[in-house]
């Protein structure tokens, strides 16, 4: 831990289009990759990205694919992947569409219940908080940019009292990792997007 007061800037993305956000699948950490849109959804982003220190993401191929874009892209240095910002396990619901969920747990969604295997909002803020703080000593007082996914950076903005946006491919939210003497702090920010969905599809 430094000894004195530093602060570590992210900008925490959700990776572009995969198979199974094409299929309107819950993904949890199933694997699967990204479509040619999410490809073209990496590359457009770059153009709305500034520099950064370093680059980090989850070992998931549809957040490392979109980070390996960027980072050639940027010539960042990519960091090896992380297991700690995947997203959440879905448990049962992994696979499914939001009608296959309806219709095998009836009225959950509504309720904003979970089936028993789903990972825990504790489970996600601690490997993500502790994933960003490595980060942080790392690169104290830099920028970086981390790819990882929708559902975690919503779990953390309502575990921060932030408002609960959905977040497109190539959406995020910033953060700022504060070092002190006492301890330390995990700030979020502002939502951000990359891209323009609608241009996008419409040039594909």
């Amino acid at each position: 831990m430094p000894s004195h007061t530093s602060s570590t800037s992210f900008l925490v993305i959700r990776h572009g289009e995969s198979e199974w956000n094409a299929q309107r699948r819950w993904q949890g950490q199933a694997d699967p990759p990204l479509t040619d849109l999410g490809r073209t959804q990496a590359h457009a982003a770059v153009e709305k990205l500034g520099s950064f220190d370093l680059l980090a993401s989850s070992d998931l191929q549809r957040a490392r694919t979109t980070a390996e874009i960027i980072g050639h892209r940027l010539g960042i240095e990519l960091l090896p992947a992380d297991q700690r910002l995947r997203e959440t396990d879905v448990g049962e619901w992994q696979g499914l569409t939001v009608e296959e969920i309806e219709a095998a747990y009836p009225g959950y969604l509504e309720r904003h219940e979970r089936p028993p295997n789903f990972e825990s909002n504790e489970s996600v803020i601690g490997r993500f908080t502790a994933a960003l703080a490595d980060l942080s000593e790392v690169c104290p007082g830099g920028q970086v940019l981390v790819v990882a996914h929708a559902g975690v950076l919503r779990v953390m903005r309502r575990a921060l009292g932030m408002s609960d946006p959905r977040i497109p491919n190539l959406g995020g939210c910033t953060f700022t990792f504060h070092h002190r003497p006492s301890g330390s702090d995990l700030i979020p920010g502002d939502i951000v997007e990359l891209v323009d969905h609608g241009a996008i599809s419409e040039a594909l």
